[in-house]
């Protein structure tokens, strides 16, 4: 087999192993699933302040994300992302609430360029 046969070969099994390494680093940080909530979902809160919190399973890009607020007469208000404790983290706070079914409707982008998106249904009492 001639050198150059076998610096082809080397260069594709290279190329190969860098694909599978790459690949496998995409699916560590795949899309965004929410995995906890503050409120809760189907839940219930007390009060007319109520602090957000969105716990996810990868970082996700606060500037690129949004929270709304969809009000008992089904209007929504675009609520402010607060300084996040960690860039898997997004918060909020609501206030002035008064009781009804109100629900936060999200959207966030994950390292892997996708685009997640939800909505946490809950009651203020």
């Amino acid at each position: 087999m001639s050198s150059a046969s076998c610096l082809a070969r080397f260069f594709r099994s290279a190329l190969l192993l860098t694909l599978a390494v790459s690949a496998a680093g995409m699916q560590l940080e795949g899309h965004a699933i929410l995995k906890s909530s503050s409120p809760t979902s189907g839940g219930s809160v007390s009060g007319a302040d109520v602090a957000v919190k969105l716990t996810f399973n990868v970082r996700v890009d606060a500037a690129r994300s949004k929270l709304l607020l969809l009000m008992p007469d089904t209007s929504t208000v675009e609520l402010p992302i607060g300084k996040w404790p960690s860039p898997d983290t997004l918060v909020s706070k609501l206030s002035g609430l008064k009781p009804g079914a109100y629900a936060i409707r999200w959207q966030v982008l994950a390292p892997d360029g996708h685009i997640s998106r939800g909505e946490i249904p809950f009651t203020v009492r």
